[in-house]
């Protein structure tokens, strides 16, 4: 019978590697929990206080509430229950059509909100 000197470790380290990827590339995902969306740069900022809704639009022009997907006639009727005095940040992505920021602003402006904070990159 023969006697084995040493453990082999090379499948051992490639497993633990494989993981490591696999934890590191979802820690990553969840780390964010936000939308990635690529916001203008501006050399003249100011610190946004917090806002109690957050609405963006994607590079496709797709509208979301906080963080879920949302059609217009959707947020048409979710703007409705909410005070004139709400405070909102607009978050759009430089290759969004500008059309559909337009059209969003327009939406909040026949509701009368007048505290909107538009993000950018500084």
């Amino acid at each position: 019978m023969k006697k084995f000197d040493s453990i082999n470790v090379i499948p051992f380290v490639d497993i633990l590697l494989v993981l490591l990827t696999i934890v590191l590339m979802t820690s990553t995902f969840i780390a964010k929990g936000i939308l990635p969306i690529d916001v203008p740069k501006s050399a003249s900022t100011q610190t946004l206080e917090p806002s109690s809704v957050v609405l963006s639009i994607d590079e496709q022009g797709a509208l979301f509430l906080e963080k879920s997907p949302i059609s217009h006639e959707a947020l048409q009727s979710h703007l409705e229950t909410l005070a004139s005095e709400t405070r909102f940040s607009i978050n759009c992505a430089k290759q969004a059509p500008f059309e559909f920021f337009v059209a969003l602003l327009d939406m909040l402006n026949a509701h009368h909100f007048k505290t909107i904070d538009i993000v950018i990159e500084k």
